[in-house]
């Protein structure tokens, strides 16, 4: 398949729904709908809701049936990387080649569009759009999957384990905690949502859920290997940012070479647990692989 098109075609509906996510910027809450905006139409590969679109069709499902809730995870992602850029966190000056959302808006008014993303993402996958094409129950079932990775059990909590171990030595399993749960959690559960909002059967959502969560620990693992050797003008940031803060990452602790192993392990492995799917996977199949192959 022509994983470029499909990933263009995909990235092109999500854009397009974002852009009618909130009101027109007027009146007294024209700010945060500007500081909102301002990085949730970046630009980005919008893995997450392409995922979940992908896990949707792979089970029989169309993406029409999945557009809000694939919106809803890209509105949780956005919000992480807000927080996550405030000199709190990371105090990153650039995200995807642009000043981060503070250097714009100032600490408070980023503070308060990163809540407003969250709680809009809840909105979203709870509003008449999705209530009308999704079975209830299975709507339920979602929102909390997506509660859970976005909260103490999932991301946030990698978040506060990543911060507490910086400059620290930790053990190998440390570091997986931190990665599956800072970004694991979520791009399980966007694929994960895909599936069972498309119809899919328990064994189908369980396959694509051990799809999910290893090539979400690729994903990050990826991500630290690009930190150390990428192109700062693809990446749109600076490399060598996990050095100089003293983060702890798959290449600080098992090497490059050895990170590296990790991450093709994993994404074997997620292709693996498609085994019993017919054509219909194959986007998912080529982004597993295009996860460790990409440049940014």
């Amino acid at each position: 398949m022509d994983l470029k098109a499909y990933l263009e075609e995909k990235r092109t509906a999500v854009e397009a729904s974002l852009k009618g996510v909130f009101d027109k910027p007027e009146g007294p809450a024209s700010d945060i709908i500007r500081a909102m905006n301002y990085s949730l139409l970046a630009g980005g590969k919008r893995l997450r809701p392409i995922l979940c679109i992908s896990g949707a069709e792979a089970v029989g499902g169309e993406a029409r049936g999945v557009l809000p809730v694939a919106c809803a995870l890209e509105l949780i992602h956005t919000y992480s990387l807000i927080h996550d850029d405030l000199p709190v966190m990371d105090n990153d000056d650039l995200r995807r080649g642009k000043p981060t959302n503070h250097k714009v808006f100032g600490e408070a008014l980023a503070l308060l569009a990163g809540d407003g993303l969250l709680t809009e993402a809840f909105r979203l996958m709870s509003g008449p759009d999705v209530s009308k094409v999704a079975d209830p129950r299975l709507l339920l079932e979602v929102i909390g999957l997506v509660a859970t990775a976005a909260g103490y059990r999932g991301m946030v909590g990698g978040q506060v384990v990543d911060v507490q171990s910086e400059g620290r030595e930790v053990e190998p399993s440390i570091v997986e905690f931190i990665h599956t749960r800072k970004t694991g959690a979520l791009i399980n559960a966007a694929v994960t949502s895909g599936a069972i909002l498309g119809g899919g059967k328990e064994d189908q959502v369980q396959a694509i859920s051990r799809y999910g969560w290893r090539i979400g620990l690729a994903f990050q693992i990826a991500d630290d290997v690009l930190d150390v050797e990428g192109d700062s003008r693809r990446l749109g940031k600076p490399v060598g940012g996990d050095a100089s803060k003293k983060k702890i990452t798959y290449p600080s602790v098992l090497g490059l070479k050895r990170a590296k192993e990790a991450q093709r392990e994993m994404v074997e492995q997620a292709v693996q647990s498609l085994t019993a799917f017919d054509q219909k996977a194959d986007p998912l199949r080529e982004i597993a692989r295009y996860i460790i192959e990409r440049k940014k």
